[in-house]
């Protein structure tokens, strides 16, 4: 077994060209793929598929029976979404999950047939194109005239799930006004325009394990509309509900399917609890090189707005990734791993680099072209630390790594029999 290290430093060794594979971020025109021998990579975010496929099957098995959804929207939350949703795959995922109907084309593209829901439309989303490629549709009112009118053109039922707002405020039909969505839903069924998969909701506050009260209303509320579709005469083949935190938190949400996104991806939901009481594996490392190291006097300002002056004669080390890469401006004083050695950011973030006070005049310490990790497994820095810094979530702080820092995925772990899938797909 090979580990994500040696990986790291295969793309930052500079004499022999490696063969790696670098994969920017993906969109609806799909992703630009380099192959074979290579230069090192400046940066990168390298994401360990096994540990996609380890994730996959540790949440597997917190909610069996039921099937899972991998949830790759927003190119896998920057983690690549046509890798990591193979890898899910693999790993016995049995769906895949998206917002956009482009999303889900990109994956159809790549090749991946498996069962795909997307859930955010537009009045120009390609409904029709979604119809013809097998892709389910979310719906949570407006939409069911417009993806029957594309039915009927095509002469094909397009499969729908029906989604209910339970108290998140977003999409989903409304309370007052789910008896007439499943009323018209249940006549475009019987004339074979559509057919009814699923009925599905979306947890507020499952990731406040303090606030069990109002996730137990949003059940109570769900489970209240599942009864009526099925009053309307559907019949309901698939019920979910349940995030990531719903399924660490709330096994009675797990019904038949569950929606699995940032679990995939080795991360907690939980403020207080971290991904390893979970079992669960940061699957992303960002890393680059230090660019130089020089020495400076005490009181010397440090980047934009002098924020930061040095306290002592000392070496500072610049690091080429700033704002514009997607790190937060706004994350003073994170952590980083520089040689294996912690440090933090000095001042501001800029766009394209920031500055660490390496606290020595020792000019070996951190020299330039050394490895420096932001956030990964083997650093011991956890994407949340950077999330804190930042006063985000570890969600937004993976998702947003830019374009100019490829994707590398590598895999620690490969050829490992997964397993079967569990639950029904269809």
């Amino acid at each position: 077994m090979s580990s994500v290290s040696d990986a790291i430093t295969d793309f930052h060794t500079p004499p022999a060209l490696q063969p790696v594979g670098i994969t920017g971020p993906t969109g609806p025109a799909g992703s630009a793929t380099l192959t074979g021998p290579s230069l090192p990579a400046e940066r990168a975010a390298v994401v360990d598929l096994a540990a996609i496929r380890h994730n996959v099957a540790q949440l597997r098995s917190w909610v069996q029976p039921s099937a899972l959804m991998a949830v790759v929207k927003a190119d896998g939350y920057g983690h690549g979404a046509v890798p990591v949703a193979r890898a899910a795959v693999e790993a016995g995922a049995t769906w895949l999950g998206v917002a956009h109907v482009s999303e889900a084309l990109e994956l159809r593209a790549a090749g991946l047939s498996a069962p795909t829901l997307a859930w955010l439309h537009t009045r120009d989303t390609p409904f029709g194109r979604a119809i013809e490629e097998n892709i389910d549709l979310g719906i949570s009112g407006w939409e069911l005239e417009a993806i029957a009118q594309a039915a009927q053109r095509l002469e094909r039922p397009a499969r729908v799930h029906l989604k209910v707002d339970t108290g998140l405020g977003r999409n989903g039909a409304t309370l007052a006004d789910w008896p007439g969505v499943v009323a018209r839903a249940a006549e475009l069924q019987e004339a074979g325009v559509i057919r009814v998969v699923g009925i599905f909701s979306h947890l507020a506050v499952a990731d406040e394990e303090d606030r069990d009260a109002e996730t137990d209303e949003q059940l109570a509320l769900f489970h209240d509309a599942v009864e009526t579709a099925k009053s309307a005469g559907l019949t309901v083949d698939l019920r979910h509900i349940a995030n990531t935190p719903g399924i660490l938190g709330r096994p009675d949400a797990h019904l038949d399917l569950v929606r699995a996104g940032l679990g995939i991806y080795g991360l907690s939901p939980f403020s207080d609890r971290p991904a390893e009481e979970f079992g669960l594996i940061p699957a992303m490392t960002v890393t680059t090189t230090v660019a130089n190291n020089k020495a400076v006097d005490a009181g010397q300002g440090v980047s934009y707005g002098y924020r930061y002056h040095t306290s002592a004669p000392t070496r500072l080390a610049l690091v080429p990734l700033g704002y514009g890469d997607g790190v937060p401006r706004t994350a003073i004083a994170a952590p980083v791993s520089i040689g294996g050695q912690r440090y933090e950011v000095a001042g501001r973030i800029a766009m394209d680099q920031f500055v660490v006070d390496l606290r020595t005049e020792d000019a070996a310490a951190a020299p330039i072209g050394a490895r420096v990790d932001l956030f990964g497994p083997e650093s011991g820095i956890a994407a949340d630390e950077w999330a804190a810094a930042a006063g985000t979530i570890n969600y937004e702080l993976v998702t947003r790594i830019g374009a100019r820092v490829p994707r590398i995925h590598v895999d620690t772990d490969p050829g490992v029999d997964a397993g079967i899938p569990t639950g029904e797909s269809r």
